[in-house]
C-alpha cells in the first residue's frame, strides 16, 4: 500500500500555501446554519472534497448544515503518509463499531491522530460502510460517471501534489447506520439535525480529507436523496477547550 509525497516529503509550495488556498473546493457562502462563530468557515460544496493540513493540537469543527449530509473522513500523518486512519483498529481501540464523543481515530500503527472532543449530533457515527466508488453506482444502476467518495479522496490529495495507490477505509460522520441482532446493516438518512456539528482535535501533524458524500440513489443523504454542502473551520491549539 504506497503513498507518495512526491518521494521526499511534503512539496515546498503545499508547506508555503495558506488554509484558504489548500482548500480549493471551499467557498464563501450564506449558510442556513452558521458552523461555530469565531473562526474563518469554509464551505465545502455537495459532492466534492477537499484536503486540511491540521498541526497537532489544532481542532476542526464540520458543520452539517442541513442536517441530512454524511462526510467521509480521513487523516494522513503529513511527515509519512503510509500512516494513515485504520478503522479496523480504531474499533478495536475503542471497542466498538460506532464513533462517539471521546473516542479517538487511530494509524495503521495504532497511534492516536484525531479525538472527537464536541459532539452536537446524536453520534454514533458509522465505522463499517466502504467509501463509495464508481463500481457501487453501477451496482446500483448509474449508466456512465457518477461522483464518488473514491474519487474526492484520490482529488482533494492530487491537488495538493499527492498519491494513495488505494482508498482507505472512511470515518463516515453523520452516517446512520443500524446493526441488527444478526449482523446485518441498514442505510437510512442520518439522524442529524440542520447545524449539527462534530470536532475533531489532531493528536499528530496530519492532513484531513473531508468528502461531502455524493450518494443520490439511496437515503443514506436523507429521504430526499439531496446531497447538500457542509461547512467546516479550523481551530488552534487551546481554542477549542
Amino acid at each position: 500500500m504506497a503513498f507518495t509525497l512526491h518521494s521526499i516529503g511534503i512539496p515546498e509550495i503545499y508547506q508555503k500555501r495558506t488554509r484558504s488556498a489548500i482548500c480549493s473546493r471551499t467557498r464563501e457562502n450564506d449558510m442556513p446554519h452558521s458552523p461555530p462563530s469565531g473562526h474563518s468557515q469554509q464551505i465545502l460544496e455537495a459532492t466534492r472534497g477537499t484536503a486540511i493540513k491540521l498541526c497537532k493540537g489544532e481542532a476542526i469543527s464540520i458543520t452539517n448544515l442541513h442536517g441530512n449530509q454524511v462526510v467521509d473522513a480521513w487523516a494522513i500523518n503529513l511527515t509519512d503518509a503510509n500512516e494513515y486512519g485504520a478503522l479496523e483498529h480504531t474499533r478495536s481501540i475503542n471497542s466498538n463499531i460506532f464513533f462517539d464523543k471521546g473516542m479517538t481515530l487511530v494509524s495503521t500503527l495504532r497511534r492516536p491522530m484525531l479525538t472527537l472532543i464536541e459532539d452536537t449530533s446524536p453520534g454514533r457515527h458509522d465505522t463499517l460502510l466502504c467509501p463509495c466508488n464508481g463500481a457501487i453506482y453501477a451496482e446500483l444502476g448509474c449508466n456512465g460517471y457518477h461522483r464518488s467518495c473514491t474519487d474526492n479522496f484520490h482529488e482533494a490529495l492530487a491537488e495538493q501534489g499527492l498519491h494513495c495507490a488505494c482508498t482507505p477505509a472512511s470515518l463516515n460522520l453523520f452516517m446512520n447506520v443500524p446493526v441488527a441482532d444478526d449482523g446485518s446493516v441498514q442505510r437510512v438518512p442520518p439522524r442529524s439535525q440542520a447545524g449539527d456539528s462534530v470536532t475533531l482535535r489532531a493528536e499528530m501533524d496530519l492532513i484531513v480529507v473531508l468528502s461531502a458524500c455524493p450518494q443520490d440513489i439511496t437515503p443514506i443523504n436523507g429521504a430526499g436523496r439531496q446531497p447538500s454542502d457542509i461547512a467546516w473551520c479550523v481551530h488552534p491549539p487551546c481554542a477549542q477547550e
